[in-house]
């Protein structure tokens, strides 16, 4: 059962598709469907460069909306975040390194499952929440904090996945 108030629409979808149905071969909804909404890939990250690890800051993107975990503009943000990253199968290899550890298309990627918490498996959009694995209600907004000052807001990750 999908929870009405899910902003990503989750009706009409295969039963577990994501276990049996490749990345690349899942229909546009089917992949929308995969994001759990944590808000996590929103978040701004500072690479070490000499590393190449990455850390998630709790500074977020201009776009992102602290409350409901979402983009306020996801249908444009490319005219107004041109650097936003469309994720997709074709992209998602190069991307593994920054996204965070809880992203469902990391996880199947990686051949692991969903974790209980996913609103695919759980039903309903609140369940990120609820698990402590979102960042709602947790982020600074870019425009607020200079860059100078990112590295004052490291957050471990994952969040709330113990």
């Amino acid at each position: 059962m999908t929870d009405t108030s899910d902003p990503i629409d989750r009706s009409g979808l295969r039963p577990r598709y994501w276990e049996t149905v490749p990345l690349d071969r899942m229909t546009q909804k089917e992949w929308e469907a995969l994001c759990d909404g944590c808000g996590k890939c929103c978040l701004n990250k500072l690479e070490d460069e000499d590393t190449g690890e990455v850390a998630l800051t709790r500074i977020a993107c201009r776009l992102f909306d602290d409350s409901t975990c979402r983009c306020a503009n996801y249908d444009i943000r490319h005219q107004f975040v041109p650097e936003c990253i469309s994720l997709s199968p074709k992209n998602i290899e190069g991307s593994l390194y920054w996204l965070p550890e809880t992203c469902a298309y990391k996880l199947l990627w990686t051949g692991k499952p969903l974790f209980d918490w996913h609103p695919l498996i759980s039903g309903t959009p609140d369940s990120v929440h609820a698990a402590g694995v979102s960042v709602q209600n947790a982020t600074l907004p870019e425009f607020e904090i200079s860059e100078d000052e990112w590295e004052d807001h490291l957050i471990e990750e994952p969040l709330g996945c113990d």
